[in-house]
């Protein structure tokens, strides 16, 4: 009786492992986030709902495939005097803040724009950021701007979102 039981007991572990092992619909190597390859600055801007100015240059975009959220970064240059206006079309829940000095690395972001071969904004000093939305509607989870001196005619806008 009492093998019985230590049986019937091995077996019920077995069973519970096996079903926490991943074995019936677990998650596949094939599930880890993964950068879309053939994403576009129009793919990209047109998924954020965002119109990228047409005077706009050294525009860069990417697409992460996530496990529930696809992360979305864009980021272009303006004349300056263009950056107020562009800001207006994607009206922000709040004013943007100042930030005058560099954030303390306090972590990697999931979608960085290192993967677009810039800095992070975040390490940047005088940026105006902000949320633009959370929730945004439709497919959109949030919007993030931040607004960053490339010189004294220029600026670089970075988007990132996800979806």
């Amino acid at each position: 009786m009492r093998r019985a039981g230590l049986v019937g007991c091995v077996v019920g572990v077995a069973a519970l492992l096996g079903g926490c092992s991943g074995a019936g619909g677990g998650r596949d190597i094939r599930d880890a986030p993964s950068w879309e390859e053939g994403a576009t600055v129009e793919s990209v801007a047109q998924t954020l709902r965002v119109h990228v100015p047409p005077t706009a240059t050294d525009a860069r975009a990417a697409h992460q495939k996530g496990f529930q959220d696809d992360g979305l970064i864009l980021a272009f240059v303006v004349p300056a005097g263009e950056v107020d206006g562009f800001l207006g079309q994607l009206r922000p829940e709040r004013p943007l803040r100042l930030r005058e000095q560099p954030w303390a690395a306090e972590g990697k972001p999931a979608t960085p724009f290192a993967r677009l071969g810039l800095p992070e904004p975040e390490s940047l000093a005088n940026v105006r950021e902000g949320q633009v939305c959370a929730p945004c509607g439709d497919e959109l989870e949030w919007l993030k701007v931040a607004v960053a001196p490339v010189d004294d005619r220029s600026s670089r806008v970075y988007l990132r979102g996800a979806d």
